[in-house]
């Protein structure tokens, strides 16, 4: 069987919305929260939401992270074990985040020991996909097509293929649903 990283893809309907997230950020966290409110008043039949994750080199731990969520997403539960990962690391954001981006007890802890926590965490076995060289691959993929479409901040979002400036994840779902009709 080939090694797969399902696509982190919900939805099925023609208009297209992408958020950019970083696993550690608090707007981030704020933004992947709305997004099954999101799905459900939009309708799954007429939005497809596709999470892009964007990897953002003051969140120290955010290659790790990013990388533990595509292991989840190439485990046979796919994207439903890559959405566990993600919500459990925005739930318990001070355990894999420095503080002020710099200090804290957070200063000791390893990869092994943020992949640990994720596994606690997500009640998922992480390590072995985790090392596995293709991996690679989807990060990869993620920072070019972030790169190619000037996104430069989480959270950021595309709508059909367009960037959007004035989205924020401030905003209500209700405005979400309203630029997508």
């Amino acid at each position: 069987m080939a090694f797969r990283v399902e696509p982190l893809v919900w939805g099925h309907g023609p208009r297209e919305f992408e958020v950019f997230l970083e696993p550690t950020c608090p707007y981030s966290g704020k933004a992947f929260g709305k997004l099954e409110q999101l799905l459900a008043e939009a309708g799954e039949d007429r939005v497809t939401v596709k999470i892009r994750l964007h990897s953002q080199p003051w969140h120290m731990f955010s290659p790790v992270i990013v990388r533990a969520i595509y292991a989840a997403a190439s485990l046979p539960e796919g994207k439903a074990a890559a959405w566990k990962v993600m919500a459990a690391v925005y739930a318990h954001k001070d355990e894999f985040e420095f503080e002020r981006h710099a200090t804290g007890p957070n200063r000791d802890a390893t990869p092994n020991d943020i992949i640990r926590r994720i596994e606690a965490y997500a009640g998922l076995a992480l390590m072995a996909a985790f090392d596995e060289p293709l991996l690679d691959r989807s990060t990869r993929w993620d920072a070019r097509y972030a790169r190619q479409n000037g996104i430069h901040v989480s959270p950021s979002f595309m709508i059909d293929g367009i960037f959007q400036a004035d989205m924020s994840s401030g905003d209500e779902v209700a405005a979400w649903v309203k630029r997508l009709e």
